[in-house]
């Protein structure tokens, strides 16, 4: 008997709320649904008519009211109840059906329905937070807040609202003129978002002060006040809801609090992480894929500069500025190094020249030059983004390497912006949809392997191509091999995948 439903995660939660454990086979039909369809909604009223053309109770809802419990008169919900689950019934044959034809049967049976069981005991498990860190970071920061606001008041000659567009436009391009050419929106006022102020950063310590002000209150707003609210009182955790059907690139994602976005690129945000902390008298391990989107640029690309600097082991970002500005290795500077790693992560995102000038303060022909010293020092990598380019042109999708498909209907759109835009997403979707899958496979084999030999250890994040777990310290040596090893040949490439793990009492000891 195989159970079926639409949200096979979220009833085996609610099951085990009640001390019941799903073990039977499942099928899921939002996640197979997904897998053929990942731009599509995936609620059941929309997967029905989508599918079978069917329509059911509560389709012409908005996606908060079908989120509510079902009302009406006894008979009215029941033959709701019965309405969709005989669409459960109809759509688990059809949908089976379209998957074998797209070929992506092994996509579905071998990572995504597995994962719904990974992902179902890390939600139960839960992360702990320690909330005397993020109250003394709150402080900290509300502090340096106070700070920053009065050396940016001393620098405009007066008090405004930091927090208002209007007013940090008036200040800005108004008062202190710091560029006469700049317009006005059709609403009147001038823009001041961050991409519009980050071109005046580097020039104007003023606009520097009022980004990062924007910077911290977004910080203490939606993480270290935040999270402390988010705690359930009876398990001392954060659980929040790891999400398998939301991103077209087939990462995971999470929500209600969103613990993937967590800051990691300035100080502060990185001192969150410190917060994360093992249950007690456990540690916590992490271990991080190297560069993997690169190491898999190199492979689908095949470019033999490429694949020799990361099966020999050098620094692919020293070994990248090396080339590119005709140096031998040892003699490229920090800034050259920094100049390569922005390109070599650019590039598969598609970013250019204006963008890298943007990145890393510039000029705009230094910065064309860059990448185009980048093209001829790996050729392959050009004709594999003009390949995938012209593959999306002619299938109308792309795929990874589990056959994973992201459709892009724009691709031969009139316009230059949206084109442009679809074009980018095909050089990038293989890539980072690879890495989805890969780190997928880890988590499903680790799992597995933790579970045959017993383990009381706990996986309890993924976070883009990182894994967290809570370990018992004596399963520690245990559980740094089997995660290693499980995540290291997930993927057989043309050049190693390589981890780097650590350990400490919190995650930012262990990162």
């Amino acid at each position: 008997v195989t159970y079926v439903s639409q949200d096979v995660k979220r009833d085996s939660i609610i099951l085990r709320r009640h001390n019941i454990h799903l073990t039977a086979p499942y099928y899921d039909i939002a996640v197979a649904h997904y897998v053929i369809k990942p731009d599509a909604p995936h609620e059941l009223p929309d997967i029905a008519m989508r599918v079978l053309g069917l329509e059911l109770p509560g389709y012409s809802m908005t996606a908060t009211q079908r989120k509510k419990p079902l009302a009406g008169t006894p008979s009215e919900v029941g033959a709701t109840v019965c309405a969709r689950a005989e669409a459960v019934r109809l759509l688990r044959p059809e949908l089976q059906k379209r998957i074998v034809a797209d070929g992506s049967l092994k996509l579905l049976e071998d990572i995504e329905f597995p994962l719904i069981s990974v992902l179902t005991e890390m939600e139960w498990t839960g992360v702990r937070f320690d909330t005397e860190v993020l109250a003394e970071m709150s402080r900290n920061l509300t502090a340096r807040l106070e700070t920053l606001q009065q050396e940016c008041w001393s620098m405009a000659g007066e008090k405004f609202n930091i927090a208002s567009p209007t007013q940090v436009g008036e200040v800005l391009f108004g008062k202190m003129q710091i560029d006469p050419s700049a317009k006005k929106t059709k609403g009147g006022a001038w823009s001041t978002t961050e991409e519009i102020l980050e071109q005046y950063r580097a020039k104007f310590p003023i606009v520097d002060l009022i980004l990062q002000i924007r910077a911290l209150r977004k910080l203490l707003a939606t993480y270290i006040d935040a999270l402390p609210k988010l705690i359930n009182p009876a398990t001392g955790k954060i659980h929040t809801t790891f999400n398998q059907t939301i991103t077209a690139t087939g990462r995971i994602s999470s929500t209600n609090p969103n613990l993937q976005n967590l800051p990691i690129r300035t100080d502060q945000g990185r001192e969150i992480r410190r917060a994360v902390i093992a249950d007690r008298g456990d540690l916590i391990l992490s271990a991080d894929y190297s560069q993997i989107e690169l190491r898999l640029m190199a492979c689908l690309s095949g470019d033999p500069t490429m694949v020799q600097a990361f099966s020999s082991g050098e620094d692919i970002h020293r070994s990248t500025a090396a080339k590119i500005y005709h140096k031998d290795i040892g003699e490229v500077t920090d800034t050259q190094r920094r100049n390569a790693k922005t390109a070599n992560f650019g590039i598969i995102y598609g970013i250019s020249a204006f963008g890298l000038s943007q990145r890393l303060g510039i000029p705009r022909g230094e910065a064309k030059e860059l990448i185009d010293g980048y093209l001829r020092t790996y050729p392959d990598v050009r004709r594999y983004m003009d390949e995938s380019i012209e593959r999306a042109r002619r299938d109308g999708y792309v795929t990874t390497i589990m056959g994973r498909r992201r459709y892009l209907p724009t691709i031969n759109d009139r316009s230059h912006t949206v084109r442009s835009f679809a074009e980018r997403n095909a050089i990038n979707a293989p890539l980072q949809g690879s890495a989805a899958d890969i780190i997928k496979i880890a988590m499903v084999r680790i799992f597995g392997e933790m579970t045959r030999l017993g383990l009381q250890s706990r996986m309890i994040l993924q976070v883009h191509d990182e894994l967290v777990f809570n370990v018992i310290p004596s399963e520690l040596e245990v559980m740094q091999e089997l995660v290693i090893r499980n995540m290291e040949s997930a993927y057989r490439a043309c050049v190693p995948l390589t981890v780097a793990s650590g350990v400490g009492v919190n995650w930012l000891e262990a990162h």
